[in-house]
């Protein structure tokens, strides 16, 4: 065990941790630079102080990486590093548990519901990130509260099963479940069929990719919206920005997402199957409008780009915001500086308005 895993294994240490880092983060902007270093600046563009001085102090506790040697121990890391992030809960915001039926069993998820909010509205099915491998529906509890509130619409979170005790399809399958159930339940969840939207972040944001493809070629309800932040949309070509960000350490490592592609499609012939490398697709008319949110200092961020592009050449209305000084898992980060809640404050008012836009006007209070 590491020294950053030992001193992660304790509920105490995680609260001295979360502590040290949100003194260190309140400090005068002179004294934060002082720690973070000289501003890196790569392929023109400048890291952001928050995001600098958060993986100096993650580079200080032996933390850089988001694989580990077991799925378990990973699992237990995400855990820990969102419990040293995140300190306040957001208020106004009501949570209820539900269970999803799959053909694989049930499925854990949460609806959020604004307490402001009228019957019916808008409903976002998220996808939480993690590689497939990781993540929960407590490490990304902040976000999906945060979009509730400030985006003005419900949001089911939904804990599909990961890798590799289930490897694809197996988190494909069940987001589309997810999916189906949502909009055969939508009465009962408080919106209607034709006002639910996907989303997710990382590889959330590759499910939700896939389900809005899926959907839109079954025929039938198609997502009103796609929210895809930092998504991973291609497992077959290592584009530039996986060569250029890959080995900064700068969250998401190119070890990391070669870990975690090898724990969900160990088969190399299957990535390039288009429930997992969606880019793939021949044709992407008809899908839903998307709001593609990419880093610039994110080993994903060409893919992401790419797609985007692709979509508008085929005819989807698309909003394609890089996020230039930011690095992968940002929307996660969101307590911990400023700058990172500022992206989730702009993301949170795209969202708001993609979903207006499919509301009859006499639905909207």
């Amino acid at each position: 065990m590491s020294i950053a895993t030992a001193a992660l294994s304790s509920a105490p240490a995680t609260r001295v941790l979360g502590a040290g880092l949100h003194t260190v983060f309140a400090l005068p902007r002179p004294i934060r630079r002082a720690i973070a270093g000289t501003p890196l600046r790569m392929d023109g563009q400048e890291l952001a102080l928050d995001a600098q001085l958060l993986l100096k102090l993650q580079k200080l506790t032996g933390s850089t990486q988001l694989s580990a040697p077991t799925a378990q121990l990973a699992r237990a890391m995400m855990t820990k590093s969102h419990g040293i992030v995140e300190r306040t809960e957001i208020s106004g915001v009501s949570v209820g548990d539900r269970r999803i039926p799959t053909p694989s069993g049930e499925l854990a998820a949460r609806l959020y519901r604004p307490q402001h909010v009228h019957d019916p509205s808008g409903l976002l099915v998220f996808f939480h990130g993690g590689g497939w491998v990781v993540g929960d529906l407590d490490t990304h509890d902040d976000l999906c509260r945060y979009l509730a509130k400030n985006a003005g619409t419900r949001v089911l979170s939904v804990d599909y099963r990961l890798a590799p005790e289930h490897p694809f399809p197996a988190a494909f399958d069940d987001a589309m479940a997810s999916w189906r159930y949502a909009v055969d339940k939508a009465t009962e969840l408080g919106t209607r069929p034709e006002w639910i939207a996907v989303g997710g972040d990382s590889a959330g944001g590759n499910l939700a990719a896939s389900v809005a493809y899926q959907a839109t070629r079954e025929g039938g309800t198609k997502p009103a919206f796609q929210l895809l932040l930092y998504p991973a949309v291609d497992a077959t070509v290592r584009r530039r920005s996986r060569e250029v960000f890959g080995d900064l350490n700068l969250i998401l490592s190119d070890a990391d997402m070669t870990w975690f592609l090898d724990q969900y499609v160990p088969e190399m012939d299957r990535r390039s199957d288009v429930r997992l490398s969606v880019l793939l697709a021949e044709d992407l008319a008809g899908l839903p409008p998307a709001h593609v949110v990419t880093a610039g200092f994110d080993p994903l961020r060409d893919e992401g780009e790419e797609y985007a592009r692709r979509l508008t050449e085929a005819g989807v209305p698309v909003v394609a915001r890089r996020f230039d000084d930011l690095v992968h898992g940002f929307a996660n980060l969101r307590q911990a500086g400023t700058r990172f809640n500022e992206a989730c404050s702009e993301i949170a008012g795209t969202l708001r308005a993609g979903l207006a836009l499919g509301e009859p006007v006499d639905s909207v209070p």
